[in-house]
């Protein structure tokens, strides 16, 4: 997620979504995600201090006093597979762990709706697509939210 004072999505000449200042969320779905992992991320996003205070004071030293919760920010979810590409050998990247359209989709949906059932303003792009992603950074501030997996501990002695 990127801190944005602006952002705006494209296919071809048609703008599909633009925000003022808030996030841009390009999302990745891992192929063992599931909906409790997109709800689970989009609250702990929406309550993740990362906007600067009401007066923007300290802003430019990056203050991180608001969520989106309590600024009332905008929210562009971009799905953007790519993030699970593992380049760790040959010279093309391997998408084993990204998650299939059927499954990456509805979870990049779920994802969004979520935000908006917490009350954040969301934008969106279109899954699939080839889009044209523009964004000022605030901050700049870039962050990375994951969901940890915790081992199963039921057969652990």
């Amino acid at each position: 997620m990127q801190r944005v004072a602006r952002a705006s999505v494209r296919v071809g000449a048609s703008t599909l979504a633009h925000i003022g200042p808030g996030l841009c969320v390009l999302v990745g779905v891992a192929a063992d995600d599931d909906e409790e992992v997109a709800a689970r991320l989009a609250r702990r996003l929406f309550h993740l201090r990362i906007l600067p205070d009401a007066s923007g004071g300290g802003r430019a030293a990056g203050a991180m006093e608001r969520s989106v919760a309590e600024a009332g920010g905008q929210v562009l979810v971009v799905s953007q597979f790519t993030l699970y590409g593992d380049t760790s050998r040959g010279r093309r990247p391997s998408w084993s762990q990204a998650a299939p359209a059927e499954v990456a989709r509805p979870l990049v949906e779920a994802f969004a709706r979520h935000l908006a059932g917490l009350g954040a303003e969301v934008a969106t792009g279109a899954f699939g697509e080839h889009m044209m992603v523009e964004l000022v950074n605030d901050g700049p501030v870039t962050l990375m939210l994951e969901e940890r997996r915790r081992p199963d501990v039921a057969g652990a002695g």
